[in-house]
């Protein structure tokens, strides 16, 4: 069987293993983006969100590309963090780490509790992908989603960011209607027991159709699976997609939603290949 080529579009592989990394390749995962979140213990000090942003442009990088998969990520103050006043200076030091090449968006900024402080954090980070010319990955609220989506796309209008610039992650099937209207992007994370599972996903897909969408794993340090994009990909196809789908959803829109950052250096591998990479450079108004 020809195995897909998938770009995993979220993952937190700070919280994965190196035996994550060769299970992934061998399901056909070839780049993956991971974006700054909440890595459960609270931080307390700014200096400490500094030291996990240079882990992710250095050492995961290197880490990744030792099993074949190129990394990428995206910076920000995630919206829990938000409402703790000793992470606040963060906000001031972004701009610095939204310069480096590797970052292909802000991200994850959105809501958790729809404080006043998340609505801050978010607006503030929204102008900052404006200024550095990035798209944003907005984290939706695991509680009372729908109201939380759309308090999330009242914002995005309001920053006057590009909606094709954005997607709203963690969707699922009573907020995807009114993002795709919105012209943002749709994300939905796989998981094994919470969020959205791929059967689910195939549902959606027949009903939304294939354009701006993007599935991801999520996986993190919770109960989580790194290969949820290749079970997707897999049930698509048992339920009547073909190839050129499943490429579409797990390697051409990720690359057409990151290749906006005008950074998206990959190399573009063959469905069929093992090891062997051919070379396409991504570049700004162009996947």
């Amino acid at each position: 069987m020809t195995v897909p080529r998938i770009f995993d579009p979220h993952i937190h592989m700070t919280s994965r293993t190196t035996d994550d990394y060769e299970a992934m390749y061998a399901a056909g995962v070839r780049a993956v983006v991971e974006p700054a979140f909440w890595l459960g213990q609270p931080r307390t000090s700014p200096e400490s969100f500094y030291d996990y942003f240079d882990g992710l442009l250095g050492w995961e990088p290197h880490r990744a590309a030792q099993f074949g998969i190129q990394h990428f990520c995206t910076i920000a103050l995630n919206p829990k963090e938000a409402n703790d006043p000793r992470c606040l200076p963060v906000l001031d030091e972004l701009d610095r780490y939204l310069a480096k090449d590797r970052v292909v968006a802000v991200g994850e900024i959105g809501y958790d509790s729809m404080t006043p402080e998340e609505d801050e954090a978010l607006a503030r980070q929204l102008q900052l992908a404006i200024e550095h010319e990035l798209p944003a990955l907005v984290h939706t609220p695991h509680r009372d989603k729908a109201t939380g989506t759309r308090r999330t796309l009242d914002v995005v209008r309001e920053s006057g960011i590009a909606p094709e610039l954005v997607v709203l992650d963690h969707l699922n099937e009573l907020t995807v209607g009114m993002v795709l209207d919105s012209g943002c992007w749709a994300g939905f994370s796989i998981y094994p027991k919470t969020k959205m599972s791929e059967d689910r996903m195939v549902e959606i897909l027949r009903e939304h159709g294939t354009e701006r969408v993007l599935v991801n794993s999520a996986a993190d340090w919770g109960r989580s699976d790194p290969l949820k994009t290749r079970k997707t990909a897999d049930a698509m196809l048992a339920a009547g997609f073909d190839d050129d789908d499943v490429d579409k959803v797990l390697w051409r829109n990720p690359v057409a939603f990151y290749g906006q950052s005008g950074r998206l250096e990959l190399e573009d591998p063959k469905p069929d290949e093992a090891a062997t990479f051919q070379g396409n450079s991504i570049r700004r108004g162009g996947a």
